[in-house]
């Protein structure tokens, strides 16, 4: 019961709206923005399930779901996902449940029938000092980040999954590599979010307080890319049309900013009318990280949404979710 490559590679397999897509980890930023993205384009048989309906570290319940849904698609968009802290505190739960979640999806995916799979991972894959932008062709080509290995080496060995997959039993398995993301369902936690959502929810807490004055750690130097998450939904969508390939894909915005202009913006769309300072003496991380998307670029696929823009749907999305 294996997958036919062929199926999956025709240019209307993807199209059929009817088609049954399993979209896992559909609650979070990545598989919602997803979800919504389908819904929007006219698909009617998206395959959801919770945590609590379906827990994908364990590997009969993945199986008996793959056994009765035998959805045609499978996004895997879940994923146990931390910041620093997180990671260094639980370095066994950031390998083991991604590893599980993987493997019991990927391989079920195939053994199923499964046209298609894409497997969506991280630009923490690279190595700390990869070269800038960062090529797909940097993956294992140097020494990770010691904060997230635990996570990163997950991550790597899903994409091997997926490539070992396509070789052994010619199924149609690809993997996408989001650069840093943000948008509606982010985490905005004032201690474990990242930097977007973190500067934004600060802002925001200045301004209704009436505070003179938002104090950012660092010199505002280092340089990042963003990418809007309902971009990246878009970007999923071509890469399920349009791309089998056996290498992962870079799924980036290709534009730079420092912190210190988004932290800029962020003031702007939030409308905080004090002060920003920089606290110098504070560590200000990598100086750069740009993930190289030329890759989809040559496919035919580049994001739409601007910074500003898409800094305004998130704060609205803030305004109208997140408790005060």
């Amino acid at each position: 019961m294996s997958g036919a490559i062929n199926d999956a590679t025709s240019p209307s397999a993807f199209s059929d709206k009817s088609a049954k897509i399993f979209v896992a980890g559909h609650r979070g930023l990545v598989g919602s923005a997803i979800v919504r993205k389908l819904q929007t384009l006219g698909f009617t048989n998206l395959v959801l399930r919770g945590h609590a309906e379906l827990d994908l570290t364990r590997q009969n319940d993945v199986e008996s779901f793959f056994a009765v849904e035998k959805p045609q698609f499978v996004i895997l968009a879940a994923a146990k996902v931390g910041g620093i802290h997180a990671n260094s505190t639980y370095p066994a739960d950031f390998i083991a449940v991604n590893l599980q979640i993987q493997t019991n999806v990927i391989d079920a995916s195939y053994r199923f029938g499964v046209k298609k799979l894409l497997f969506l991972g991280s630009s923490c894959i690279y190595p700390k000092f990869a070269p800038q932008p960062i090529p797909e062709s940097a993956l294992l080509t140097g020494p990770l980040e010691p904060t997230n290995e635990w996570y990163a080496i997950a991550k790597i060995a899903g994409i091997k999954m997926c490539q070992a997959y396509r070789i052994q039993y010619n199924w149609d398995a690809i993997s996408g590599m989001p650069t840093n993301l943000y948008g509606p369902h982010d985490n905005f936690h004032p201690e474990n979010s990242h930097v977007l959502p973190a500067l934004m929810r600060r802002f925001h807490e200045a301004k209704v307080k009436g505070a003179k004055e938002v104090v950012v750690w660092g010199s505002g130097s280092p340089l990042r890319e963003f990418l809007h998450v309902d971009d990246l939904a878009d970007g999923v969508v071509f890469l399920m049309e349009s791309y089998s390939g056996l290498e992962h894909v870079n799924v980036g915005s290709g534009k730079e900013v420092t912190i210190k202009e988004l932290a800029e913006l962020v003031k702007e769309v939030v409308g905080f009318e004090g002060e920003l300072v920089w606290d110098s003496s504070k560590p200000d991380g990598t100086p750069r990280k740009l993930m190289d998307s030329s890759k989809l670029a040559g496919l035919g696929w580049t994001p739409k949404i601007s910074l500003k823009d898409g800094l305004v749907d998130t704060y609205k999305w803030y305004l109208e979710n997140v408790k005060q």
